[in-house]
C-alpha cells in the first residue's frame, strides 16, 4: 500500500490562504447585499403591522355602526312607549296614575336624549377613525411601494450573485476537506473573532495585513521560510509572506473567473 504523501507546512499555508480568498469572496458578495435582507424584513413587518392596525380600525367602525343602530332602535322603542303612555293618560282615573305615567314619559324622553347624545359621539368617533384609516392607507401604500422597490433591488442582486455564492460555498467546503481538522477549527475561530473575517493575512510593509503592529525582522524571515505556521501575537491571525499570497491570489483569480 502506497504511503500517503506528507503535506508540507508551505502546502498547508497555501491551502489556508486559498480558503481565505474563497471565503473573502463570499463575504464580498454578502456585503453587496449589505443590509438589504434586513431592510426588506423590517419593511415586511412594518407593512404587516400597519395592515393589522387597519383591520382593527375597520372592526371599530363596524362596531360603532352597530352601536348607532342599537341606539336608533332604542329611540324608536322609547317613542313607541311614549305614544302608548300618552294614550294611557287619556284614560287615567286619578292624579296618582297620571303622575306615574308622566314620570314614565319623562324617563323615556331622557332615554331618547341620552341615546341621541351617544349617537353624536359615535358619529364623531367614526369621523376620527375614518381620518386615521385614510392616513393609514396612505402610509401602507407608501411603505408597500418602498418594500416592493427594496425587494426588487434584493432580487436583482440575488439573481446576479446567488449562483456564484453557492459555487463558492461548495468550493470552500471542498477546500476544508483537504486541510487538517485542527487547522480548519483554528481558522474558523479566528475568522469569527475578527471584524473583517480575515484569518490568514500576508505581511505588508513589515506588519500583518490590516495591522499597524510591526513584525520583528527575525519573525518575518521565519514566515518567509514557510517551515512553521506563525500567528500574529496581536490579532491571532495566521501569517503568510507577500510572495506566497500573490501567487495564490493569481491562481484563485483564474478559478473565480471560471465561475
Amino acid at each position: 500500500m502506497a504511503k500517503k504523501k506528507e503535506v508540507t507546512v508551505e502546502e498547508k499555508l497555501r491551502a489556508l490562504f486559498d480558503l481565505q480568498l474563497i471565503d473573502s469572496r463570499i463575504d464580498e458578495i454578502r456585503n453587496v447585499r449589505g443590509e438589504l435582507p434586513l431592510e426588506v424584513e423590517d419593511l415586511e413587518d412594518e407593512v404587516a403591522g400597519l395592515n393589522k392596525r387597519l383591520e382593527k380600525l375597520n372592526a371599530d367602525l363596524e362596531k360603532l355602526d352597530h352601536n348607532i343602530k342599537d341606539k336608533k332602535n332604542q329611540i324608536e322603542e322609547s317613542k313607541a312607549l311614549i305614544k302608548k303612555y300618552n294614550e294611557q293618560q287619556k284614560n287615567v282615573r286619578n292624579n296618582r296614575e297620571f303622575n306615574a305615567i308622566s314620570k314614565e314619559i319623562e324617563f323615556q324622553e331622557l332615554e331618547i336624549e341620552l341615546a341621541e347624545k351617544h349617537i353624536k359621539e359615535f358619529y364623531a368617533q367614526i369621523e376620527q377613525k375614518k381620518q386615521v384609516i385614510e392616513q393609514s392607507n396612505e402610509r401602507i401604500s407608501e411603505r408597500q411601494a418602498h418594500l416592493d422597490h427594496k425587494k426588487g433591488e434584493l432580487n436583482e442582486i440575488l439573481s446576479e450573485t446567488e449562483k456564484e455564492e453557492q459555487a463558492l460555498i461548495a468550493k470552500s467546503d471542498d477546500y476544508k476537506k483537504d486541510i487538517e481538522e485542527r487547522l480548519v477549527k483554528a481558522y474558523t475561530r479566528i475568522r469569527e473573532n475578527v471584524k473583517n473575517g480575515l484569518a490568514v493575512v500576508p505581511i505588508e510593509r513589515g506588519a500583518s495585513g490590516g495591522s499597524f503592529f510591526t513584525i520583528p525582522p527575525q519573525v518575518q524571515m521565519e514566515i518567509a521560510g514557510r517551515k512553521k505556521i506563525i500567528t500574529d501575537e496581536h490579532s491571532g491571525r495566521i501569517l503568510v509572506d507577500q510572495e506566497l499570497a500573490e501567487e495564490q491570489r493569481q491562481k484563485m483569480e483564474k478559478l473565480f473567473a471560471k465561475m
